[in-house]
């Protein structure tokens, strides 16, 4: 793993020598046009695009409208749909720049929300409402927020002149939120790859955190993703009355001890990049663990400092490594009868870089030779993490110093999934990135009433505004 991430930070180093340059080089006020991106805003929120009933074919029409109002070209903004999947469709538009030996850059946001019932809702979730310093409606936060203000930069770079020296792709996909819509991002790189093709990419998964005041705390960066795998642990007996159980012969019996073992066991510590670099910027935010998390963050942490900063905070432990736990069990078959099938999900959340394949060679250690372990689904794509070098974080560095004095920027693992699964395993290395903060209590995302600060969203996006510019200029 250490060979291949030094590998990709020489490579992703050498592409990006050439755009790491100053924040302050942009011109135009990068919080210009507002009234035009609220509109925007407005008519991508108000567009249901949950399955099944919405449709993300016509959020990414609508989008596509107002970038050829804008004068790009037919040929450079398409809707792209599997005729099978017809309201599942996805946008790709692309602003090209002057040299073709550049890698382009990608942003990338999903414009599917999660379902929302207006009953439950306080307000209509597909009427956006302006109320108390917030927008609220399904998908003000995630990922409408991303997807408008990536539409709305690309707006008005052409609206500016603006030449870029490194391409600039756009891609607003569907898919992301649930299983049974087709994922739009799988389905580019399967059948448009080059829609995706770019030296890097920005996602969502980034972000940064307000205190119960509203005060930013720190900006978040996302670099890797842990990958989903789910296992399928299998016992059976040859079951009889339940009065003639023959010693330590119970199915059921087998099956708590094997799960009793994956509960208590602890995965090696591997250290991803962003990992070590979270705990090390994150150290003196956290006074009881400065001493333990710094020491994780130089290297040097002892096995005490380690279970230290995993005892402390259940993410930090899911930070620090592989993680896996039962959260299914089913068998038995009557309430007399010895047990003859017993079967259990375990669900592991992989380090990037561990291949699924060693996960499955522990586990099956842990079940021991009376419960049967495989693989649920089949295997996730390994995911690896992306370099945290000089050259994506400079920008990011600048910029956030700039808008958000004082306020640390801090890389981190996410331990759930974005799209970005996708991409990092197709060989395009994706940072979540957004300038977008967020309350402490969720805003809402995949809930009720979602939502987002207004200040929050205009403040996003000038910082991408800024962002893309000085990653392309």
């Amino acid at each position: 793993m250490k060979a291949r991430s030094h590998f990709a930070s020489i490579a992703l180093a050498a592409l990006l020598t050439t755009s790491a340059m100053p924040a302050q080089a942009a011109t135009p006020d990068p919080r210009a046009g507002e009234p035009a991106f609220r509109a925007l805003y407005k008519e991508l929120v108000e567009t249901d695009s949950s399955w099944p009933d919405g449709s993300c074919t016509l959020a990414a029409e609508r989008m596509g409208a107002r970038l050829k109002a804008a004068g790009y070209p037919e040929g450079d903004v398409t809707v792209i749909v599997d005729p099978a999947h017809p309201k599942e469709g996805n946008l790709s538009a692309i602003l090209r720049g002057s040299n073709a030996k550049l890698p382009a850059l990608l942003l990338l946001a999903h414009i599917d929300v999660v379902a929302a019932k207006r009953a439950d809702w306080t307000r209509d979730p597909f009427v956006m409402v302006e109320e108390n310093g917030y927008f609220y409606g399904r998908g003000t936060s995630d990922d409408k927020a991303m997807a408008a203000a990536f539409t709305d930069a690309l707006i008005r770079f052409r609206q500016e002149g603006y030449k870029p020296k490194r391409t600039i792709k756009l891609a607003l996909t569907c898919g992301e939120e649930t299983e049974k819509a087709l994922n739009g991002v799988e389905y580019l790189l399967k059948n448009k790859r080059d829609a995706l093709s770019a030296g890097w990419a920005l996602n969502e998964g980034g972000g940064g955190s307000l205190d119960e005041a509203g005060k930013p705390v720190s900006n978040g960066i996302q670099a890797g993703e842990k990958v989903y795998q789910d296992f399928t642990f299998a016992a059976t007996a040859p079951g009889g009355h339940s009065s003639r159980q023959a010693p330590h012969v119970n199915a059921i019996g087998w099956m708590s001890e094997a799960l009793a073992r994956v509960n208590a066991y602890d995965f090696p510590v591997d250290l991803t990049p962003a990992a070590k670099a979270f705990f090390g910027a994150s150290a003196p935010l956290y006074p009881a663990q400065t001493r333990a998390m710094a020491a994780v963050g130089t290297g040097k942490a002892t096995d005490a400092d380690y279970a230290a900063v995993s005892a402390a905070n259940p993410s930090w432990n899911a930070t620090l490594r592989t993680t896996c736990i039962p959260t299914m069990i089913s068998g038995g078959h009557a309430t007399n009868a010895q047990p003859q099938a017993v079967t259990a999900n375990v669900n592991c959340r992989i380090i990037p870089g561990e291949g699924a394949d060693m996960i499955l060679a522990k586990l099956a250690e842990l079940g021991g030779d009376k419960v049967k372990v495989s693989f649920a689904d089949p295997p996730h794509a390994g995911s690896p993490a992306p370099p945290l070098t000089p050259q994506i974080m400079g920008p990011i560095e600048a910029i956030s110093k700039d808008m958000w004095p004082g306020v640390p920027v801090i890389p981190r693992l996410a331990t759930g999934a974005t799209d970005g699964r996708h991409t990092n395993a197709a060989g395009i290395p994706t940072y979540g990135v957004s300038g977008l903060f967020a309350d402490p209590d969720g805003q809402g995302v995949h809930g009720l009433n979602e939502r987002i600060r207004v200040k929050s969203l205009m403040d996003g996006r000038a910082f991408m505004y800024r962002l893309v510019k000085a990653y392309t200029q």
